[in-house]
Parts: structure tokens; sequence; C-alpha cells
């Protein structure tokens, strides 16, 4: 997995959620993605295309509740 300080924290984490955030390192063709509490826990590791899809629809609305 990537180094330590390849991860960064979401923008969007702040202390009006609980600290609730995760954390991205984006690496040659793939991006982790982990619990920022949890640094030494498990990450999912996803294909770059299907991440910037992902970010795409958050960030049209799709997956607001």
């Amino acid at each position: 997995m990537a180094d330590e300080s390849a991860w960064f924290k979401s923008s969007h984490s702040n202390q009006d959620n609980g600290g609730t955030c995760v954390s991205v390192s984006v690496l040659a063709d793939h991006v982790g993605i982990r619990d920022s509490k949890q640094q030494n826990g498990p990450a999912l590791v996803t294909p770059t295309t299907a991440w910037s899809s992902f970010i795409r629809e958050v960030k049209t609305g799709r997956w607001s509740s």
C-alpha cells in the first residue's frame, strides 16, 4: 500500500461530524480509501477510473439522501 505521507484526509472532515471521514491515497492506477481513524486498518483499493466516476456522481447529487 502507499507510504503514510501519500494519504490525505477528506476536505469535508471536521469536528461537527464526530471526526468521521476518509483518507485517500492516489496510486499509479488505483486509489486507496480507508477510515482516517484507523490508519493501520484495512483499505479499499479501486481503479482510478471507478473512483473518478464515483466522485463525479457524488458531485452531481446522485448519492445525496
